[in-house]
């Protein structure tokens, strides 16, 4: 017999599962792995500067990864730098700060490192339930708002804006998502691995789908599997639950890959069966 705190534990990985699923979707339409890095980097100095300010953990994190993503866009109109170079500075320069302030913290020892990092899933509380919950539907309900103008600008972002789209609004708007993303599953992955639970299923998926929407249900629902698979595996296992997750993630993606090759290999036999079967015969 399973105990709640398990049963909490698997309702808190659904519901970042849900929203994780799309939002990594349109990080690789848009080829912003490192982007989601960066915003995972910068978690760590937001629980820092959340417990000095007395805020709720999550809270620090979402506005830090925020200002970060907002820094991204600022630094790539005002620099010559190039966009993955501004993104290598934030990433190691927010986890190198984040890491010094906590160490300067009188109440640093009070919270563990590896939990914020890799995740705790199996000590969410009800309290928590309500948070990681509450903000699954707002991540939902913000991509739902510009999810056509995310999937036209990923394909033509001048003829995007022709049509009315704003790509600066709505690129702020998703990026406070990926912010929000990131807070939420702090808990069941933790801070290096959250992206990963965006990516990884995206990435599977999208050897199966032949449209940005079915992409998203498929996403959804291998995030939801690694989910399920990779808590149930460390409950077995006696294993750490976040990396249980993303290995579970990572097995359907293998799984994916091998399914797509297999797959591309028949096509092409019965393609060259069928052109030898309609080949002319050679004149006697």
């Amino acid at each position: 017999m399973l105990d709640d705190f398990f049963f909490r534990a698997l309702f808190a990985t659904l519901a970042v599962a849900l929203v994780a699923g799309p939002t990594g979707c349109v990080i690789l339409w848009q080829r912003k792995a490192y982007f989601g890095d960066t915003m995972a980097h910068s978690a760590l100095l937001g629980v820092v500067l959340g417990v000095i300010l007395g805020l709720n953990p999550e809270a620090g994190v979402f506005g830090v990864a925020f200002l970060v993503a907002v820094a991204v866009v600022a630094l790539q109109r005002v620099s010559r730098l190039a966009g993955d170079t501004i993104l290598g500075v934030l990433a190691h320069s927010t986890l190198a700060i984040g890491l010094v302030a906590m160490a300067l913290t009188e109440n640093y020892q009070q919270y563990e490192l590896t939990a914020y990092l890799f995740g705790d899933v199996l000590a969410v509380g009800r309290e928590d339930l309500i948070l990681i919950g509450s903000g699954a539907l707002f991540g939902l309900a913000m991509l739902a708002a510009i999810w056509r103008s995310l999937v036209a600008a990923t394909l033509h972002e001048g003829l995007a804006a022709a049509e009315g789209a704003k790509p600066l609004r709505n690129q702020l708007i998703y990026m406070a998502l990926v912010a929000a993303v990131v807070a939420v599953g702090m808990q069941v992955v933790g801070a290096l691995l959250v992206v990963a639970l965006m990516i990884v299923p995206a990435a599977a998926a999208r050897t199966l789908a032949h449209t940005p929407e079915q992409m998203a249900l498929i996403a959804i629902l291998f995030a939801t599997l690694s989910g399920v698979l990779g808590l149930y595996g460390s409950l077995w296992l006696d294993t750490p639950a976040g990396p249980s997750i993303v290995t579970a993630a990572a097995f359907i993606f293998l799984g994916c890959l091998v399914f797509d090759a297999a797959a591309q290999q028949l096509s092409r036999s019965r393609g060259v069966r069928r052109s030898v079967a309609h080949a002319p015969e050679d004149d006697a």
